[in-house]
């Protein structure tokens, strides 16, 4: 068994801009059971009714992470794999809609379907392409009457084709978890010197594990960082926080911030300011009424 080492299944760390997203759609995440939660981090759901309201684009700097995904929208209806994305992650949220999600552990996806994930890299597939034998899932998935009978289905399908410990994908949760959770490692020859990897070695495992090279996660990992604590409220010398997350610089920094997230690190830190203001602002004035 993989040791329990994931993310809180309550943090909103990759959610961009998550204060302003929380009024325009619910997340819940339910934990997956102990067959499938060697493979699986949680089971999210995401409901919104914007019928009598403007659309929204929600965005998230996404996991090194495959999802599982039975949606219904004004977009698409039905079930897909989604591969790592290695983009900013936009999706217009309009009228009503549902995404049941099963979000994949890092290398999750690999060590359970023995696939080469990084073929799936950027991508998003129908079920059936990659599960052929997931025929009329998505659409049990869809029709059932609760997020917890949603979860139940999923479960029951996965469980059964849940393989033997794979040590390969032990060594891979490791590594990720490193990567995620140690500000102090910010390039790739750390990781080999720590796990004793060659890079070649640790290339090709990520590859067919994971989806996207280690160089990759690390630099995602780090702006994930960088952008929940500015989300957060955080104050203090942005090239101090540039080379705490490995940048060169500030200015190095600045840059990879902004062509990912679309704005400048200190304009993303007031407009989640302003967000949380105007929220606690419209809370006050609810409790007034």
């Amino acid at each position: 068994m993989v040791a329990d080492e994931r993310t809180p299944m309550d943090s909103e760390k990759g959610i961009l801009h998550p204060e302003e997203q929380s009024r325009h759609r619910s997340l819940t995440r339910l934990a997956p059971g102990p067959r499938v939660g060697e493979f699986v981090d949680w089971y999210w759901v995401v409901h919104w009714d914007l019928r009598d309201r403007p659309p929204y684009v929600a965005e998230v700097l996404s996991f090194p992470c495959v999802n599982v995904t039975f949606e219904h929208s004004a977009h698409r209806i039905g079930g897909f794999v989604n591969g790592v994305c290695t983009t900013k992650y936009t999706r217009e949220l309009t009228g009503r809609g549902l995404t049941f999600g099963a979000r994949f552990r890092a290398g999750g996806f690999g060590a359970f379907t023995g696939m080469d994930v990084g073929s799936l890299r950027d991508r998003s597939l129908p079920l059936t392409e990659v599960f052929p034998d997931a025929e009329g899932l998505a659409e049990r998935v869809l029709a059932a009457e609760s997020d917890e009978d949603r979860r139940v289905l999923i479960e029951d399908f996965l469980a059964p084709r849940a393989g033997d410990q794979d040590p390969t994908f032990q060594l891979v949760t490791r590594i990720v978890h490193a990567m995620e959770h140690d500000r102090a490692l910010t390039r790739v020859d750390q990781i080999t010197e720590r796990f004793g990897v060659p890079v070649r070695t640790l290339q090709r495992m990520f590859r067919r594990y994971v989806g996207a090279g280690p160089k990759w996660v690390l630099r995602r990992y780090r702006l994930q960082d960088g952008a929940d604590l500015l989300a957060k409220g955080w104050v203090g010398d942005l090239a101090a926080l540039a080379v705490e997350l490995g940048y060169f610089d500030q200015a190095h920094f600045s840059r990879e911030f902004t062509a990912e997230i679309g704005m400048a690190p200190l304009e993303y830190a007031r407009h989640s300011l302003r967000t949380a203001s105007d929220l606690v602002g419209a809370t006050a004035g609810e409790s007034r009424r």
